[in-house]
């Protein structure tokens, strides 16, 4: 199959991307590098730098049986600060894409959603009848693109599956044996951010609150592996039909508190990573958990790897990079 890919080079999308082509697929990779990293494109995928709405009708047009879709901006704060950008980004990009995709004829598209479509949550797990109300552009761009994907699915028999994932974690070794994993910056996320610690003797994580009406009073987040949602993305693409848009959340239906996630990764590095509480960041729940019931049952999709082997291998991934630096 000849496969689109953009933001493949990216944390997710190059996973992703590594996975298609180690299944054999032929992949086209459109990435413009502003958060992504070349390196991350593996070789035998064909890479081209750009934004999506400059080359994708091209790349579609030269034939190409289906799209995973990842480009896009993904911090919360930013897009408070600079809510144009994810509008002209993240919208506006991918209705110049699936435009593009009805004018060449391509059917089919996977789409990289978020969690935080669902902003503060009534009830816990969340599903996906639950009401979507974002509390932030970024949040309310992609369900803005989810609206977008239900019409030309409606109108143009386009087969859309959108995923909406949480807290995405660890590093994944290709059959080469070459590692990809998360190289943001800024890093926002926390697993990386105490690895990275770890690795500056003196440096203190900063655990946002621990006064939160949990087990040990610190946030619970839900956790899934890299290349879980890797596979996810592989099953989403095999299953989308011409004219439906169907979204699945991807979750464990459980979830670990930061203090958790501290320990696996002291437990992983072997070394007393230092703390220092600092006050609740604003809009911050307590606990958010997905429900995966529904692509478990459709699909046959869950998550096969625990909060131990994301540190682990998110931790293997952090030494070669600061050994290769």
């Amino acid at each position: 199959m000849r496969l689109l890919v953009t933001g493949g080079a990216g944390y997710i999308g190059s996973v992703v991307t590594a996975q298609l082509v180690d299944a054999g697929h032929d992949v086209v990779v459109i990435d413009d590098l502003s958060t992504g990293h070349a390196g991350a494109v593996p070789p035998t995928a064909s890479f081209r730098r750009a934004a999506i709405r400059d080359e994708a009708a091209a790349v579609l047009a030269t034939g190409i049986d289906a799209v995973l879709h990842f480009a896009a901006k993904s911090l919360v704060a930013e897009s408070v600060a600079h809510p144009d950008r994810y509008w002209t980004h993240n919208l506006g990009g991918t209705l110049a894409l699936i435009e593009a995709m009805r004018v060449t004829g391509t059917r089919r598209i996977v789409f990289s959603s978020t969690a935080s479509v669902y902003g503060e949550p009534e009830r816990i797990p969340i599903t996906e009848a639950d009401p979507v109300r974002p509390s932030s552009p970024y949040g309310a761009s992609k369900v803005a693109v989810d609206t977008a994907l239900a019409e030309y699915a409606r109108m143009h028999r386009i087969g859309a599956v959108s995923l909406r994932y949480f807290n995405v974690a660890g590093a994944y070794a290709d059959a080469a044996g070459t590692w990809r994993g998360e190289r943001h910056e800024p890093e926002t996320h926390l697993i990386p951010t105490v690895l990275a610690t770890a690795q500056r003797p003196g440096e203190k994580v900063r655990l946002f609150g621990d006064d939160y009406p949990t087990p040990d009073g610190t946030c619970i987040r839900d956790y899934i592996h890299v290349c879980d949602l890797a596979q996810a993305h592989l099953l989403a693409l095999d299953a989308t039909a011409p004219g439906r848009h169907t979204v699945y959340n991807l979750g464990s239906g459980t979830g670990y508190s930061n203090r958790e996630v501290l320990d696996a990764c002291r437990e992983t590095t072997g070394l007393d990573i230092p703390v220092k509480v600092a006050p609740r960041r604003p809009g911050d729940p307590a606990v958010l958990v997905a429900s995966s019931r529904a692509i478990a049952a459709d699909l046959g999709w869950s998550p096969e790897r625990d909060l131990r082997s994301m540190v682990s291998d998110a931790w293997t991934f952090a030494q070669l990079m600061t050994a290769g630096s």
